[in-house]
């Protein structure tokens, strides 16, 4: 997919609309390799992504940042996939003004709204509480598709699709919970 801006927003949303009127029961994989890009763009593609009637299966491959991580959990719960060696980043929108201060504080004022709106998206998608996207979301929120798949974003880590024959992908498996060196220290009482 890469950056997402309105070029790109206009290309993706013709084709799931095209993808569409070919067959709206059909699953569309969209395959996500991001570092996010603008907004309202990205919103587009989610807007529309909630608007067709096909399942969408994500695949994150690369990276899911920004905007990207929002369209990856966007997708069809239970159709949501990342590979094992992909990054997913959550952050609240950032952006820049100038002019007088009239139009900067409504600026400002439209960056918030954005804000609320997307916190509200990912916590939809994600099924964590509001409260909990909204401080995750105060600074860029670096994930492996592991730590992706237990915040909800997606809902599995895939070594390769289905082999023929077979019915399910390969998954990756969790690993044990690592020792913290905090562990490590013996306890002094």
């Amino acid at each position: 997919m890469g950056p997402i801006d309105d070029s790109v927003a206009s290309l993706v949303i013709a084709q799931l609309l095209f993808l569409q009127s070919e067959s709206n029961n059909k699953p569309i994989h969209m395959y996500i390799n991001s570092p996010g890009g603008v907004v309202t763009s990205g919103l587009a593609i989610y807007d529309t992504m909630q608007y067709i009637l096909n399942p969408i299966s994500t695949w994150c491959v690369g990276q899911a940042a920004s905007m990207g991580s929002l369209l990856l959990a966007a997708g069809t719960s239970g159709m949501r996939h990342s590979l094992p060696n992909a990054r997913i980043m959550v952050h609240q929108p950032s952006g820049g003004a100038r002019g007088q201060a009239t139009d900067i504080a409504i600026q400002a004022e439209e960056i918030l709204k954005l804000k609320r709106q997307i916190n509200n998206i990912y916590a939809k998608h994600t099924g964590q509480p509001l409260a909990t996207i909204e401080g995750v979301m105060e600074r860029d929120r670096y994930m492996s598709p592991m730590e992706a798949q237990d915040f909800g974003i997606i809902d599995r880590v895939l070594v390769h699709p289905p082999q023929a024959g077979q019915d399910e992908p390969e998954l990756v498996q969790k690993e044990p919970a690592a020792t913290s060196c905090l562990d490590l220290i013996p306890d002094s009482s």
